[in-house]
């Protein structure tokens, strides 16, 4: 499975029903739609800054991925951006792959 970080910003109406629904039931709401997308919460934590809620998973596919992200914004309570992760391991594997590359201007 691959791993994904989950960034999401509420809207107007996504702040009206966390403080309706609670940062508990919320946090329930997206473990369930995770795992029922064949996938793991690692973490979740709510803050305030730039983003409102960061969620670590596990996901099984970019595909998978992109479902939830489309789902969760036509929902029109969070804007959600989805970063995929890579392990140590990943980019040791990806930097030792054969790639072609010229700079501009040369």
């Amino acid at each position: 499975m691959a791993r994904f970080l989950l960034k999401a910003s509420y809207t107007p109406e996504g702040i009206s029903g966390l403080r309706r629904d609670g940062g508990t039931k919320r946090a329930e709401v997206v473990q369930a739609m995770i795992e029922n997308a064949g996938g793991r919460v690692e973490a979740l934590y709510f803050a305030f800054e730039e983003h409102d809620a960061y969620v670590l998973c596990e996901l099984p596919d970019n595909m998978t991925a992109a479902s939830l992200t489309i789902a969760i914004r036509a929902g029109r309570g969070l804007d959600v951006r989805i970063t995929p992760l890579m392990t140590p391991e990943e980019v040791d594997a990806v930097t030792q792959l054969p790639v072609f590359y010229e700079p501009p201007g040369r």
